[in-house]
């Protein structure tokens, strides 16, 4: 039987001399081909937990392992080429091209020219740019299509995990949407493996195929989405859950003849 893909092993990690714990003993395996989303307050350790599995940080203690071989031991700059990885703001470089931005990690593994251009138009078709953006700069595009310009940069190499660390945050409700549904059919197509920290709890439930809750460097829950919206024995991580549910009661809520006046009496937990 064949390990998981990701596995942090009792990590810890402090900062600022020790006096400031982002985690505490955490232990996460994560299979192949699943989407797991990290969620939890401001300061509950995810983001440190996402940024250990490609070494961008590492812990004071514990182990991370990376298709069964620990991180600490592979070199960094090519674990990360293994490793997609896209943020808010995405970070494409506003003096590059689109293309060229796409095509950095394929020319850093010294792809050919010829193989690259084809990546970069198949890369432009996949997340649904047209393949006339190519040419042009960052500041052209709207966010959302710098964010999907964002998210083919990080595949370009065929890596065969993704991390995403609030992806669409900066989206309004409606680009996110779309683009949070079209990263679901990419992952699907690809067969990737996905680990997104998100603070939208919606946004965890309607995408991931299991969702792990962290409060103060600590994992308080870990099931699947329908799972933990049914309760928990954690009351924090049950009313973290609980408030998908209250949303669309209060938006049920505003259906009905008085809609207005039971939404606002409705409890906003």
């Amino acid at each position: 039987m064949t390990g998981p893909l990701i596995d942090l092993i009792r990590v810890a990690k402090s900062f600022d001399g020790g006096r400031s714990h982002a985690l505490h003993d955490v232990s996460l395996a994560i299979a192949a081909g699943s989407f797991v989303a990290m969620v939890g307050t401001s300061g509950s350790g995810k983001t440190t937990a996402l940024k250990m599995i490609n070494r961008l940080t590492g812990p004071d203690r514990g182990e991370v392992r990376f298709d069964g071989a620990d991180v600490a031991s592979l070199d960094a700059p090519t674990l990360r080429r293994r490793i997609g990885y896209v943020f808010q703001g995405i970070g494409l470089f506003p003096h590059m091209t689109i293309a060229e931005n796409i095509a950095i990690t394929p020319q850093l593994l010294r792809w050919p020219r010829p193989d690259i251009a084809a990546r970069v138009a198949e890369l432009l078709d996949l997340v649904e740019l047209p393949r006339s953006y190519a040419a042009r700069f960052p500041h052209a595009l709207s966010g959302g299509q710098r964010q999907r310009a964002g998210v083919a940069r990080a595949i370009a190499a065929r890596p065969r995990v993704m991390l995403m660390d609030e992806p669409f945050g900066a989206l309004d409700p409606v680009t996110r949407d779309t683009l949070g549904s079209a990263y679901r059919a990419l992952h699907e197509r690809l067969g990737m493996t996905t680990v997104m920290v998100t603070h939208d709890v919606q946004e965890a439930v309607l995408l991931a195929d299991r969702i792990v809750v962290m409060s103060a460097g600590r994992i308080i829950a870990d099931d699947a989405p329908g799972a933990l919206m049914a309760g928990h024995a954690s009351a924090e991580a049950s009313a973290l859950m609980a408030m998908p549910r209250r949303q669309a009661e209060r938006i049920r809520a505003l259906l009905e003849p008085d809609g207005p006046q039971a939404a606002r009496q409705a409890p906003h937990g």
